[in-house]
């Protein structure tokens, strides 16, 4: 029994070590994540040693409390940057990410489902709990060292400190002191997203483009405009030789047979506001006018008076509608577009089962959409302008749709099959490349039945198809373009050749060096060419 107490303070020193060093040389980018990233000495380590053997005894306690929270904060804020990489390729930033935590809930709970997403929430608070006790236990244990032993400890801890600087300053390898100037940009970038929010409330004070709608888009008063948003439809899907095989003979495919229905399309590319998700990041800035690329500036969009284009296309006399099939719950946020008519999933009266996370194929979001928006407006007389969200190709992307007749659609059950087929995400998401095949198969299905769509239904219709981001890195890459793919299709071939004028490329398919617009500059460019004469 004396032999297990005289062990318990090297005990602590050995855990308190492990805990620290493991938080202190973590990487904070998924990419980096490896062995040898743990094979460095980080001077923080020595340091925090030191005080919790140096300090006087009644301070003890609050100081190892102290260092216990500041470990925990760290690894809090790594892990947290490794998932922001994974999923936004950018650090994570407290500001303004805390705000979406329900949303991320969402994302993981449907494409886990929510007992695995409760489960691995639960044991990452547990875990980390586990980590703060045992750390506490550990420096409390640590600071029994007996006097010999702990003299020795600290001379060896000074020791390496002092050896530790002298080889940061000469810019040895593996010796380093990087938690200052970590926490530091941590600092910086709240402070840089507190005034980010003053700058954006200046350039909404300023406006963006008219602020009503009376007297425009005259050059397209007899047609419906329909614009629409398909999830993770970046510039990678065409250029990545590992999808460009598949993507461009479909687009091609696609073109010729918009060609054989009388329509012209005409392409480009647009740089989104972010990247793996946040999808209506890029629906408030390409309809604001507004570069939207955090929650903060979204929020504060939603209670403006800077008009979308929705708002401007219904004050111009067209019926402004919503198809959207991922609102599951309350959309206050609606207010702020000023639609007439909101299809949210609920209202869209899909009757087959759900693709996993994806409530209902892009197939029936358009048949849904023809049936329940534009044939009543039609039959009334009304003109109608549409933001369309398909999210087919919104991960886990399984099961794979496929396109059927249209007017086998029905309410929806006809896609039952479908929904029960292929692996669960599970299964899929275990095999890195598996993921990306499937992702590329959710594209392909979107393109085709847009295709047929526009085929079908694109009489008296100007169409925007557009990217609202490019996937997760899983899918593109590290440090992919942030770009995606814009399409104008119409029946009217000067409309088109305005765009092409503009620098749009004709056709289905823009190459590498065709224009790139930031997508919140594509708005005026709408709001021009639909209003020449």
């Amino acid at each position: 029994m004396k032999s297990a107490d005289t062990l318990k303070p090297y005990i602590g020193a050995l855990v308190v070590t492990v805990i620290a060093w493991f938080a202190f040389t973590l990487p904070d980018h998924p990419d980096a994540v490896a062995l040898n990233a743990f094979a460095r000495l980080p001077l923080e380590w020595a340091l925090m040693m030191l005080l919790l053997l140096a300090v006087p005894r009644s301070l003890r306690r609050p100081i190892g409390l102290l260092c216990g929270l500041v470990l925990l904060l760290i690894l809090f804020l790594k892990t947290a940057d490794i998932g922001t990489q994974a999923a936004f390729q950018r650090p994570f930033n407290p500001y303004l990410d805390i705000k979406m935590l329900a949303d991320g809930w969402n994302l993981i709970s449907g494409t886990v489902g929510t007992l695995a997403a409760f489960a691995a929430v639960a044991a990452a608070l547990l875990g980390l709990s586990a980590i703060l006790m045992l750390f506490l236990w550990a420096a409390r244990r640590l600071t029994e060292i007996g006097r010999p032993a702990r003299s020795w400890l600290v001379l060896s801890l000074v020791a390496i400190t002092l050896l530790g600087g002298i080889a940061i300053v000469l810019d040895a390898p593996r010796v380093e002191a990087r938690m200052p100037s970590y926490l530091n940009k941590r600092l910086t970038l709240v402070i840089r997203s507190v005034q980010d929010m003053h700058v954006f409330e200046t350039a909404l004070s300023r406006g963006e483009g008219p602020r009503n709608g009376a007297g425009l888009f005259g050059r397209v008063k007899d047609k419906d405009f329909v614009l629409i948003f398909v999830e993770s439809y970046g510039r990678s899907a065409l250029e990545d030789p590992r999808y460009a095989s598949i993507t461009r003979p479909r687009l091609a495919s696609v073109q010729a047979e918009i060609e054989r229905a009388g329509l012209v399309s005409a392409s480009a590319w647009v740089t989104a506001p972010t990247v793996g998700g946040l999808s209506w990041l890029a629906h408030g800035t390409l309809l604001s006018g507004l570069w939207v690329d955090s929650q903060a500036r979204y929020d504060r969009l939603m209670i403006s008076q800077q008009p979308s284009l929705n708002r401007l296309f219904a004050e111009a006399g067209w019926k402004s509608i919503a198809a959207m099939p991922a609102i599951t719950m309350e959309w206050p946020e609606a207010a702020y577009y000023g639609y007439r008519q909101i299809l949210a999933a609920a209202d869209l009266d899909y009757q087959g089962k759900p693709f996993n996370w994806v409530t209902m194929p892009d197939q029936y979001t358009l048949s849904a959409f023809e049936r329940l928006g534009r044939a009543p407006a039609r039959a009334a007389g009304e003109r109608v302008m549409a933001e369309v969200a398909l999210i087919s190709s919104h991960a886990p992307w399984t099961p794979v749709a496929r396109l059927i007749d249209w007017d086998a659609v029905g309410d929806g059950s006809i896609f039952n099959a479908q929904a029960e087929s292929g692996d669960p995400p599970r299964v899929v998401w275990a095999d890195p490349e598996r993921v990306r095949a499937q992702y590329i198969q959710t594209i392909d299905y979107s393109l085709e039945t847009l295709g047929s769509y526009m085929a079908r239904f694109g009489e008296d219709t100007v169409f925007v198809i557009l990217g609202d981001h490019q996937p997760a890195a899983i899918i593109t890459g590290p440090n992919a373009s942030r770009a995606v793919p814009i399409h104008v299709v119409s029946a009217d071939r000067d409309l088109v050749a305005r765009f092409e004028r503009e620098g749009f490329l004709p056709g289905m398919r823009p190459e590498t060096q065709t224009r790139e617009w930031p997508m919140n500059e594509m708005r005026p460019v709408l709001i021009d060419l639909f209003s020449q004469p």
